[in-house]
């Protein structure tokens, strides 16, 4: 079975991509892991490209809210008030710290702040963190803003935060101790979100930074209020953490769209287990969701633009297991019969740019075929046994691009914050 196939060598080789995007509102880039050199960069090249050339207003990763609100300010200011990107991409502490604190990260966040100079205030790009795990965080952004503001919201805030304190800032010990009783924060957390609501809908803030800011504080309250319902869903096992962080990012998707005005885009890096549609692989079978099936279901097929990553073989940063010092790992060459092989074997080492439009010729791929799969917890000498996710390759993705050949990414020094979102799916995570 011959694939047509596209060269990938340089970023003038992402015309085929930019075209095919063409007016989409919704563009999810994945990886097939989250230490891996060339999937950042590739993204970045991609993500410049549509930045200057179509108008994309932010790009929205897998990250915590206010590590990343951090970061979209700092690269929104006239001035730098940062030392380097690589000092300010220091507050992502929570492991697995590399995940964008690292070097190819701090060239993006670099060129971010050089592109936003040039641009008047409300046509700033942005950074913003999609995920669900900052608990703490959040709850700790919100006390700080309503003591600022100094209204109805504190004594909202403050009975959250004061649920949460006998957990020792520990969302695994909160949710081991509220899993199965009836005594929970749930009612706190959903009080504030009302609350921070009702100040933000009474206020009338002008201009995209300061619309932001209340924004920033609407959603670290709602980051809250759906931690606190994962943190409870995990300790019960099954896919419904999964599917409340996968909502979760979703919807906090949707109020950045709604954020920027009518006529927005988006960028969403993401790993390929979050944006390829779920209902082409086997987590369906499981009843899980994911960002890239309800995006299509929400904006319509033909205004969401997926691109999936992967390679045949290479070096990865990962950890042994949860919570474990990273290190560079070998990537072992993909098995026989693997979606990696096949272009391995028809590209002969070279990379190249598919089109799902031009697969669905091919009879033979509307079966799934195994599609390499690495997290942030990964052990080459048992991949095969784990790390291959049965995918219906032209559904899943509306592109994919492949490197045959991957290095390690390049990690920041920074130093692990004691605290940690728990163990799920170290094989997607």
């Amino acid at each position: 079975m011959l694939l047509p196939t596209h060269p990938l060598r340089t970023a003038a080789d992402l015309d085929p991509v930019l075209a095919a995007i063409g007016d989409a509102r919704v563009v999810l880039l994945g990886e097939a892991s989250h230490g891996t050199s060339e999937y950042y960069t590739w993204r970045t090249a991609l993500s410049r490209r549509l930045i200057q050339e179509k108008g994309f207003q932010f790009i929205a990763v897998e990250g915590d809210w206010p590590d990343c609100f951090e970061v979209n300010a700092a690269i929104k200011q006239d001035h730098k008030n940062y030392d380097s990107p690589s000092r300010l991409l220091q507050t992502f502490n929570r492991w697995p710290t590399w995940m964008w604190g690292n070097w190819e990260i701090a060239a993006l966040i670099e060129w971010l702040h050089l592109h936003n100079r040039q641009q008047a205030p409300e046509h700033r790009a942005g950074f913003y963190g999609l995920d669900v795990y900052s608990l703490w965080e959040s709850l700790q952004e919100i006390l700080h803003y309503v003591e600022k503001q100094g209204d109805g919201a504190v004594k909202a805030a403050h009975r959250a935060f004061r649920c949460f304190e006998p957990y020792s800032n520990d969302p695994q010990e909160y949710a081991e101790a509220v899993a199965f009783v009836s005594k929970d924060c749930e009612d706190e957390v959903t009080d504030m979100l009302r609350a921070l609501r009702q100040q933000v809908a009474s206020s009338h803030a002008d201009g995209l930074l300061s619309r932001e800011a209340e924004f920033a504080a609407e959603q670290n309250a709602l980051v809250a209020v759906n931690a606190e319902r994962y943190y409870r869903a995990m300790i019960r096992g099954g896919s419904a953490s999964w599917n409340v962080r996968d909502r979760h990012m979703m919807e906090t998707l949707t109020r950045l769209l709604d954020l920027h005005g009518p006529d927005s885009k988006a960028l969403v890096w993401e790993h390929n287990t979050h944006i390829g549609d779920a209902r082409y692989t086997d987590m369906a079978r499981e009843g899980m969701i994911n960002v890239g099936q309800l995006a299509r279901e929400a904006y319509g097929p033909d205004n969401v633009f997926a691109v999936g990553f992967g390679s045949y073989e290479g070096s990865v940063i990962a950890g042994k297991k949860w919570g474990a010092p990273y290190e560079v790992m070998p990537v072992p060459q993909a098995p026989r019969g693997t979606w990696e092989e096949m272009l391995h074997s028809q590209l002969q080492g070279e990379n190249g740019l598919l089109f799902s439009n031009e697969l669905r010729q091919h009879p033979d791929l509307q079966q799934p075929v195994g599609h390499r799969a690495i997290g942030v917890v990964y052990r080459p000498e048992f991949e095969r046994f784990g790390n291959y996710v049965p995918s219906v390759m032209p559904e899943r993705y509306d592109a994919f691009m492949f490197i045959d050949k991957t290095r390690a990414l390049h990690p920041l020094p920074t130093h692990a914050d004691e605290h940690m979102p728990p163990d799920l799916y170290p094989w997607t995570e």
